[in-house]
Order: C-alpha cells, then sequence, then structure tokens
C-alpha cells in the first residue's frame, strides 16, 4: 500500500504543482499589466511594480489552490485510468473505500497547507503590498467617505460613545484625516475632533497631531441659547481608546489582507457596538471553510478514475475539471452575496458550495462504482 499512496501522491502533487505554477504565472503577468500603468508617477518603479505583484502571489496560491487540486487531481487520475494503471490497482487490491481513504488524507494535508498560506503568509505579503502602494502614493486612501468606527468609554460624567472617522491610512500603525464625534447616553453631540494625522498602537492608545477641538453646549436655555465656546487648537492630544491598531486595520485595509483571527476580532468588535457585522461573519466563515475545498475538489476528482479511458481523452477530462473548478468559484461568490443580501446564516452561506460538491462528488463516485 505504501507503493500505491506514492504512486497516487506523486502524480496528483506533481500534476498540481505544475497547473499552479501556470496560473502563477498567468495572474503575475496580469498584475503586472495592472500595475505598469503607474510607472512614471512617484515613487512607481519598476522595481516596486516587480515586488508589489510578487507578494501577492501568495494570495493567488490560496485562491487557486482548490482549483489547481481539482485540475491537477482530474489530469493525474485520467492518465492512470487511460494507461490501465488505475485498473491494475483496482484489480491489486484498491477498493473504492481504500482510494477515497487515500486521497482523503492527501486532502486533508493540502487542506492544512492552503490554511497556513492563506491565514500567514498571503496576509502578510498582502499587507506589505499595501503599505508599499501607501508609501508610493503619500497614504492608502480608505474611500470617498472614509472607514468609520465606534468606540465607547465610561468616564466620571457618564458613559460616552464615540464615531470615529478616518480618511486615509499609512505604514505603521499611521492614519490621518480623522474625526472624532464624542456622544452621550442620550445621543447628544458633546465635542468634535478633527487631527490631521495619528498614531496608533497596539493597546488602543492615540495620539493625535494638528487637533481641532469644538465643543457644543448641553444646558442650554431655549430663550436665551448660550454662545458656543471658541474652538481649541492643539499640538498634540492622547486620546484612550479601545480602537486598537488590529481594529483599525481591519476597518481601513483590504478584506484579503485580514487573517481568520483578525476578522473575528473585528466582527466581536462590531457586534459589541451594534454595528452590521455580517459580511465579515460571512468573510470569517469563508475563511475558515475555504481550505477544506481541496478536499472536496479531491472527492469530486475521484470518480474521473473510474471512467474508461476510452471514453474522452486526458484532455476534455481535463477540460471538464476546469468548467467544475469556475462554477465553483462562481457558486462561492454568489452565495456570499445571496447570504448578505438574503440575511442568510454566515456559516451557512459560506459552506453552501463546499457541500454541494461533496454531494455531487459522493452521488457520482458512487454511482459508477455501482453501475459502471
Amino acid at each position: 500500500m505504501r507503493t500505491v499512496r506514492r504512486l497516487l501522491y506523486h502524480e496528483i502533487l506533481g500534476a498540481t504543482l505544475y497547473v499552479m505554477l501556470a496560473f502563477l504565472a498567468l495572474f503575475f503577468f496580469i498584475d503586472i499589466v495592472g500595475e505598469i500603468d503607474g510607472l512614471g508617477n512617484p515613487g512607481i518603479t519598476i522595481t516596486y511594480v516587480f515586488w508589489v505583484c510578487l507578494l501577492q502571489l501568495p494570495g493567488h496560491v490560496y485562491e487557486l489552490s482548490p482549483i489547481a487540486v481539482l485540475i491537477g487531481a482530474i489530469y493525474a487520475l485520467s492518465r492512470l485510468a487511460q494507461s490501465s494503471e488505475f485498473t491494475i490497482l483496482r484489480t491489486g487490491g484498491l477498493g473504492p473505500g481504500r482510494a477515497l481513504g487515500l486521497l482523503g488524507v492527501l486532502g486533508v494535508g493540502l487542506s492544512v497547507l492552503t490554511f497556513l498560506v492563506g491565514d500567514f503568509v498571503a496576509p502578510w505579503c498582502d499587507t506589505q503590498a499595501n503599505l508599499m502602494r501607501s508609501a508610493a502614493s503619500g497614504g492608502l486612501n480608505v474611500g470617498k467617505g472614509g472607514a468609520w468606527l465606534r468606540d465607547s468609554r465610561d468616564t466620571p460624567d457618564g458613559p460616552r460613545l464615540y464615531t470615529v472617522n478616518v480618511g486615509v491610512a499609512r505604514s505603521h500603525g499611521e492614519v490621518a484625516q480623522i474625526r472624532i464625534f464624542e456622544f452621550d447616553s442620550q445621543g447628544t453631540l458633546l465635542t468634535r475632533l478633527e487631527a490631521k494625522r495619528a498614531t496608533i498602537d497596539d493597546d488602543g492608545h492615540w495620539d493625535l497631531f494638528e487637533v481641532r477641538r469644538s465643543h457644543w453646549p448641553t444646558n442650554t436655555d431655549a430663550k436665551a441659547p448660550a454662545a458656543l465656546p471658541p474652538d481649541e487648537t492643539l499640538a498634540t492630544l492622547a486620546w484612550p481608546s479601545k480602537l486598537t491598531r488590529s481594529v483599525v486595520a481591519a476597518a481601513v485595509l483590504p478584506l484579503r489582507t485580514m487573517s481568520t483571527a483578525d476578522l473575528f476580532t473585528y466582527m466581536t468588535h462590531l457586534s459589541a457596538h451594534e454595528q452590521a457585522g455580517q459580511r465579515y461573519e460571512i468573510q470569517f466563515w469563508k475563511k475558515a471553510l475555504y481550505p477544506f475545498a481541496c478536499l472536496v475538489m479531491l472527492a469530486l476528482a475521484l470518480p474521473f478514475a473510474y471512467l474508461h479511458g476510452r471514453r474522452g481523452g486526458v484532455s476534455m477530462k481535463v477540460f471538464g475539471g476546469i468548467m467544475l473548478g469556475i462554477s465553483f468559484v462562481v457558486l462561492n461568490s454568489v452565495s456570499s452575496q445571496l447570504g448578505l443580501l438574503r440575511n442568510w446564516t454566515p456559516w451557512i452561506a459560506a459552506s453552501v458550495p463546499s457541500v454541494f460538491y461533496l454531494l455531487l462528488s459522493m452521488g457520482a463516485f458512487t454511482w459508477l462504482v455501482r453501475y459502471r
């Protein structure tokens, strides 16, 4: 059985690696074409373009892993079936259950590897790529309206609620174009802070620079309204907060830069402050369940080994595998969007594609073993 395991694993892993390298070369070329338009702008050089595109490769490895496993496994198993090697293995005692078990072990190993790449390597590389873009452009523009966050704190005067807007994100925990609105427990606006930039540490301590603070009086007589006090201008201001550097990064950086732990931390923060977090909950479950798609893809490829070699060449089966892989990606995206629109339970929205293809593979496998 060791020889059979070595043969299957060698063929499948070799074909998967070949497919992955082909996909990475294609995506690397596409990324270069997308980044090269900025050549000539300050800070944009050939070296910059090369490193930014290179740092995006681990993210592509994570996204393409299930498709590469599916196409590689279909090619390897179809070739073994066409040359009658798989038939000889079946004659020698490789039953359906044992074949499924061997591929299951391989699928678990590939799932663990995909999880490590997607949770540790890819987020770090994507973050570095975004920091390089930020350094080249003077800051990462969060969007037209900026990123909005909420915070709360108990003070001697009672509970206070804060709404924070961040316009630009920079490297090393620095942000710019900050607005902070302070409200009391009744929702009355008390103060407004505007700062040109700020630094945030891992404990949630904010150092604001070039600050303008506006106050609103709370006890206003309707007959004789109080005049607004003049704005204060401060060079620096220390602002304690529960918004740590990781929480702010989760709000301003793209979702692909977040690990499973970061997504869980941020969606917990949103839930604690009564903010809508279903988008991040769905992304958390997708991130947690996506590596197991490699196991599902191997199960989906196994029925191709039981198809007779004369019934279509290897190329037709590989083409079928590509179509299955594309349909999986499409269904994965559609399921997430429908879950967001229809307010589905997040883990159900994230797991529907994998469960569907697993049932499809087991149904095809059972039918081929029993009736073919």
